[in-house]
């Protein structure tokens, strides 16, 4: 027993595939023992001390998934994220495959981070164009980018309604709401947002009309694109985080990105607009 050490730093040692985190949790749920009785994640271990530390179940693999490469080279890679796939987990283990899992399954990267490679992220819901990077130069250099407003970026989105004017820009600040702090609103408090929209199509389905735009972002704001619709009144089909009209899958798809690869060489990437935006499952 090392003399002089933390309880938590000494139970984190023994559980190697685990974050420190984890062992806190064992210890303040009382289930580590010290000599047959529970003590705090502060406690320094004497050299005669015996812990007793749980049998920690081991973690489920994760399934391996297919995802498309519309290109590829040594640096990078450009994927076609299908609806539904999470870009990277958040905090605890999550045992479903991600993008993040499938890069480091791929390409053998580094799990540590849980997230790398990844460069940008699309919501669980949101289909389309993603490019990640294959090494830690690659990544800084795309990231830089994405953080200069270097990297143009155009969407497709089904919104409620008849939309008016038919093309415009909206130039609105965005906030944490308060009240629910995982959603997101409007706000004089918050980041200012930018985004250019056109109104491509307007049709009727089922007593509904909806409006095809195609959507500019020039900011990157979390959930930028959808809560700035929400408050035109023109909430994306199938947004159920904002109260939007329900349906089989979110009507937002990363459609075309335009960027300069690591090579320097500046390309533009297209993903053909899916099938199910021809006619929404509602």
């Amino acid at each position: 027993m090392e003399e002089a050490i933390r309880l938590d730093v000494y139970v984190a040692k023994q559980l190697v595939d685990k974050p420190r985190t984890y062992a806190r949790k064992l210890i303040d749920e009382d289930k580590v023992l010290v000599n047959g009785k529970p003590q705090k994640a502060s406690y320094h271990l004497r050299e005669a001390d015996v812990v007793t530390i749980p049998d920690v179940p081991s973690e489920p693999v994760i399934p391996s998934i297919d995802i498309p490469i519309l290109y590829e080279d040594n640096d990078c890679v450009v994927i076609n994220k299908p609806v539904g796939l999470l870009t990277h987990s958040k905090g605890a283990f999550n045992p479903e495959p991600t993008v993040a899992t499938w890069l480091a399954e791929k390409y053998g990267l580094d799990t540590a981070s849980g997230r790398e490679g990844i460069v940008h992220r699309l919501d669980r819901g949101t289909s389309g164009l993603m490019i990640c990077a294959k090494t830690s130069e690659a990544l800084k250099f795309l990231q830089k980018q994405f953080s200069a407003r270097k990297v143009k970026k155009t969407y497709m989105a089904i919104v409620e309604g008849g939309v008016h004017p038919e093309e415009a820009i909206i130039d609105m600040a965005i906030e944490r709401n308060p009240k629910q702090p995982q959603r997101f609103r409007v706000g004089i408090n918050g980041k200012s947002a930018t985004t250019h929209y056109k109104v491509l199509e307007t049709f009727e389905q089922k007593h509904h009309v909806f409006s095809l735009l195609e959507l500019k972002p020039t900011t990157g704001r979390t959930h930028q694109l959808r809560v700035h619709l929400k408050h035109l009144k023109h909430t994306i089909v199938g947004d159920n985080f904002y109260n939007g009209l329900k349906a089989q899958r979110l009507y937002l798809h990363a459609h075309e990105l335009e960027l300069t690869l690591p090579s320097k060489e500046r390309k533009v990437f297209t993903s053909p607009l899916p099938d199910d935006f021809k006619e929404p499952k509602l």
